[in-house]
């Protein structure tokens, strides 16, 4: 619409912010708003009636997750440590962005450091769902989600090392990409995507469809150039008559948690949108993806405990309660230490497996899988039921975390309701740097299962 001159950018962005004053207060979604939001909306209104277009995102308000470096906007991490931290440079995919004339209107309330499947630290406190504010939207990209589902961002970038990305997107009804890992440049995020995390850490989109993810992939993945977007991920990955006759594997049992009777029921009919549109599916489970979360915890748990000790070194009082939480275990972990050939044995056997599975997925390259075992659940939740079982959190989003220790391209894609109106969302797994693949699988689940519906307006008014 900006493009077409039917809108500015300043309307649009006088939209979000009045949008944000009447929603927010009640999500606590953003927590930091850009104080030059405005002025680069009349910027690029100024620029566009010159015809000078920066790119594919010219004008557009786009919000970013608060571990994420922006200049001259505070970047918390959701820590006390740095409630006041503002940063002199972007990350490069905030960088991407505003070359490609995105405005960054805010940054979005996270999990303390990014620990946790919630959007709540002790700088800022929770984010709520906008679909139930006594509940949870996921983390620890959850800011991120509500804000984009509840229509007060159109769309931004959120981070995923443990479905972070992903969970979020599934709870709130709206898409999120997990590209494959190194697609998107990471530098500028906290933690840092460096050593044992890198290799299943990314930086990557979130949106209210499709379209927009794929938008905002190709300028992410190509540097931010205009041209870009429609040459190589932009409208071939939304063509869905190019997968006719593409083999897809669905599951939803892994062989380490159960799902409920309703995520059951999303994949089926995930399932059956995928045959009605001419491709070739099939209920069976990838090899290999039964090691996902216990590989995860070998690969990465550790470093990231590593990462929490140094980060609070005697600064320990200063901690949220999950991260104090997470310094206790880790703590309790150090009587029995992992060794280093423990820690070389599970990344061999990552890499075997990984090469298994990139070899069946020659001839199956799509896999649908749960998100998780359950939707949305309360706040400080600690143990989710599921079906007969109690699980904990964690565990109950090893789906999520396989592709992680996978490093395969991921999207969660809305899948359809809970009894109560919860969303569902589903992952489309495709092989490594096939996005456009994965895309156009979504596409077809979003056109035949509706996507993303905005959250009522009578929840979002509802007592917390």
């Amino acid at each position: 619409m900006i493009r077409a001159r039917e809108v500015s950018p300043v309307e649009v962005m006088l939209a979000h912010l009045q949008r944000i004053e009447v929603v927010n207060p009640r999500l606590n979604a953003i927590v930091t708003l850009a104080p030059d939001a405005l002025e680069r909306a009349r910027d690029a209104e100024s620029e566009l009636m010159r015809a000078e277009l920066k790119g594919a995102l010219h004008g557009v308000p786009v919000t970013v997750k608060d571990t994420i470096d922006t200049q001259g906007l505070r970047t918390t991490c959701g820590s006390r440590l740095r409630a006041g931290h503002v940063p002199s440079i972007d990350a490069a995919a905030v960088a991407q962005l505003k070359a490609a004339g995105a405005i960054v209107l805010g940054k979005t309330n996270v999990a303390e450091l990014a620990l946790t499947y919630e959007a709540e630290n002790p700088v800022f406190g929770r984010t709520n769902n906008p679909h139930d504010l006594r509940l949870t939207p996921g983390g620890s990209s959850g800011g991120e989600a509500a804000a984009i589902s509840a229509c007060l961002s159109p769309a931004g970038l959120g981070s995923d090392l443990m479905g972070s990305i992903r969970v979020p997107a599934h709870f709130c009804g709206i898409l999120g990409l997990k590209p494959t890992t190194g697609r998107v440049d990471g530098a500028g995020h906290t933690p840092p995507t460096i050593g044992a995390l890198s290799l299943g850490a990314v930086i990557g989109p979130m949106a209210r469809c499709v379209e927009d993810l794929s938008l905002l992939l190709g300028v992410l993945g190509e540097g931010g150039a205009a041209e870009s977007f429609d040459a190589r991920v932009g409208q071939r990955a939304l063509d869905a008559s190019t997968l006719r006759g593409c083999r897809v594997a669905w599951y939803a049992a892994d062989g380490v948690v159960p799902v409920n009777e309703e995520t059951l029921d999303a994949l089926k009919r995930v399932a059956h949108a995928l045959k009605d549109a001419g491709l070739v599916v099939k209920e069976e489970r990838p090899p290999g993806v039964e090691r996902g979360p216990e590989l995860w915890t070998k690969l990465f748990a550790r470093a990231a405990a590593n990462y929490l000790r140094r980060f609070y070194e005697g600064l320990e009082r200063e901690a949220g309660a999950d991260a104090r939480f997470l310094l206790a275990s880790a703590a309790a972990a150090d009587s029995a230490p992992p060794l280093l050939d423990d820690f070389l044995l599970a990344w061999d056997e990552r890499d075997c497996l990984r090469a298994a599975l990139l070899e069946w997925m020659k001839e199956t390259p799509l896999i649908v899988a749960p998100v998780g075992a359950v939707e949305a659940f309360a706040h400080g939740a600690r143990k989710v039921r599921v079906e007969e079982q109690t699980l904990s959190v964690f565990r109950a989003f090893g789906y999520a975390q396989t592709y992680n220790v996978y490093g395969l391209p991921s999207a969660s894609v809305p899948a359809g309701r809970t009894r109560e109106g919860l969303p569902i969302g589903v992952q489309i797994i495709g092989r490594p740097f096939a996005e456009g693949t994965v895309l156009a699988a979504a596409r077809i689940v979003e056109s035949a299962l509706g996507g993303w519906t905005q959250p009522a307006e009578e929840r979002m008014n509802a007592e917390r």
